[in-house]
C-alpha cells in the first residue's frame, strides 16, 4: 500500500458519524447534489459542505462537476461525486472447488477477475490459492501495492467477522480456522473475513437492488441455503456473528441428515447435494446436477419429487423469515435460480400458505448471481469497513 492510499484510508477511518454518513451517501448515490445529501442524511447543507471538503482534498470525492438548475429557480445545484479509482479492493469467494477473485474500484465495479482451482480443503492449501489469486489481481497495481485498500474473503458457514475466524463451515470441513491470521502476512493488505451470503447482502445494500430499501433479505439457493438480512437500514450480523441461517431451520423430516451433522435442516432436502443424492439413490447410480435437472424437466418421478420437496421446504423457510423480520423485499439468488422453473410453483405456493397477514405484501424477485458477484460482495465488505 502506498502513502496516498494509506492517507485516504486513515482519513476515512478517522471520520466521525456525520462525515462518515456523508461519505457513504456520496459513495452509493454518486453523483449527488449537496441538497440531496442533506435531505438523505438529515444534516444541514453547511455540515455537508464541511464534511465533503476533506474528502475532496484527499481525492476521494470530486466537486465542481458543473452546476445545473433542474428547471427550478434559485441557486444552481452543484453535484459531488465519488472518485471510483481513488482506492481499489480485492474480493475473494471461496467455493469447495475453486477460489474466485475480483479487483474492484471503490464502487465495486469489477476491473479484473481471476480463478484458481482447489485440490483440497486444507486451510493452508486454500490460503495458498487465495494468495495466488490476490497476487495476480494485485500485479497491475505495481510493486508498492498501489491504491489497494484491502482484501475481502467470503466463506460459507459461521464466520466471526470481528475476529476473522471461520468458526464452522460444513462445505469446507472447517472448525475454528483463523483465516485472517493465516492470510494477513501472505497478502500484505488489511483482510476482512465475511460470511458469503452476508457479503452478498452488503453489496446489494450499498450498490444493488437494496439501495434505498429500509428492510430486505437475500435468500440463496444452491450448494447451501442461506439468507442475508438487512433490517431497518443495517445488515444484520447477530451478536455472535450468526444471523439468517434459514438453511438450518428444522423444517425437514428428522430422518434427513444435513451436511452440518444436524437432523431435519432445510439444507438436508433443499441444497443441491441433497437433491442430487435423493435422485441418485432412487436411480441406483450417481447422477450430476445437470442430469438431475434434465430428469425433472422430462417428468422423472424421483427428480420431480426431490425438486418439489426442496421447493416446498424453501418456501416455508422464506415465509418463516418474512413473518419474523417483515422485509419489504426478498431477493432470491444463488446458482440454482437458473433452474427456478423447477422451484417456482411449489416454492411460492408454500410461501403463500405460511406467510402471515400483511407480511405477505413483501415482494419476491429473482436475481441470478454469478460467483464474481459473490466476490464483489467480499470487496464491498472491505469498503464498508473503511468508514464505520
Amino acid at each position: 500500500m502506498n502513502d496516498e492510499a494509506a492517507a485516504r484510508i486513515a482519513l476515512l477511518r478517522s471520520l466521525s458519524a456525520a462525515p462518515s454518513y456523508v461519505f457513504t451517501t456520496v459513495l452509493t448515490r454518486s453523483p449527488i447534489s449537496r441538497i440531496d445529501v442533506s435531505r438523505l442524511t438529515g444534516l444541514s447543507q453547511a455540515a455537508v459542505t464541511k464534511a465533503v471538503a476533506p474528502l475532496v482534498a484527499a481525492g476521494l470525492v470530486v466537486d465542481n462537476l458543473g452546476s445545473r438548475r433542474d428547471g427550478l429557480p434559485g441557486r444552481p445545484v452543484s453535484p459531488v461525486a465519488i472518485v471510483p479509482e481513488a482506492l481499489v479492493t480485492i474480493g475473494i469467494k471461496v467455493n469447495v472447488d475453486e477460489v474466485i477473485g475480483v479487483r474492484t474500484d471503490l464502487t465495486t465495479q469489477v476491473l479484473a477477475t481471476h480463478r484458481a482451482p482447489l485440490t483440497d480443503h486444507d486451510p493452508d492449501s486454500v490460503v495458498a490459492a487465495i494468495a495466488q489469486v490476490c497476487a495476480r489481481l494485485e500485479a497491475p497495481l505495481g510493486p508498492d501495492g498501489g491504491l489497494l485498500a484491502g482484501v475481502g474473503v467470503a466463506v460459507s458457514g459461521d464466520v466471526d467477522t470481528a475476529a476473522g475466524v471461520v468458526r464452522e463451515s460444513a462445505n469446507m470441513g472447517w472448525t475454528a480456522v483463523d483465516l485472517r491470521a493465516l492470510l494477513q502476512d501472505r497478502v500484505g493488505a488489511p483482510v476482512v473475513i465475511e460470511n458469503d451470503v452476508r457479503a452478498l447482502t452488503i453489496t446489494e445494500h450499498m450498490f444493488g437492488v437494496g439501495l434505498g430499501i429500509d428492510s430486505f433479505a437475500i435468500v440463496t439457493i444452491g450448494r447451501g441455503i442461506g439468507a442475508g438480512l438487512h433490517v431497518n437500514g443495517e445488515v444484520v450480523e447477530g451478536v455472535h456473528g450468526v444471523a439468517g441461517e434459514i438453511g438450518h431451520l428444522p423444517l425437514a423430516d428428522r430422518d434427513r441428515i444435513c451436511a452440518c451433522g444436524r437432523r431435519g435442516c432445510v439444507e438436508a432436502v433443499a441444497a443441491t447435494p441433497a437433491i442430487v443424492a435423493a435422485i441418485s439413490e432412487a436411480h441406483g447410480r450417481e447422477v450430476s446436477i445437470t442430469e438431475a435437472v434434465q430428469l425433472a424437466h422430462d417428468g422423472d418421478a424421483a427428480a420431480t419429487q426431490a425438486f418439489t420437496e426442496a421447493a416446498t421446504t424453501i418456501g416455508t423457510a422464506i415465509a418463516s423469515l418474512v413473518n419474523l423480520t417483515g422485509p419489504d423485499l426478498v431477493i432470491l439468488g444463488g446458482e440454482a435460480v437458473s433452474n427456478f422453473d423447477l422451484f417456482d410453483q411449489n416454492l411460492l405456493g408454500a410461501y403463500r400458505e405460511h406467510v402471515f397477514g400483511s407480511a405477505g405484501r413483501c415482494r419476491i424477485v429473482i436475481r441470478p448471481h454469478t460467483f464474481e458477484d459473490w466476490a464483489r460482495g467480499a470487496a464491498a465488505a472491505v469498503i464498508r469497513t473503511l468508514a464505520r
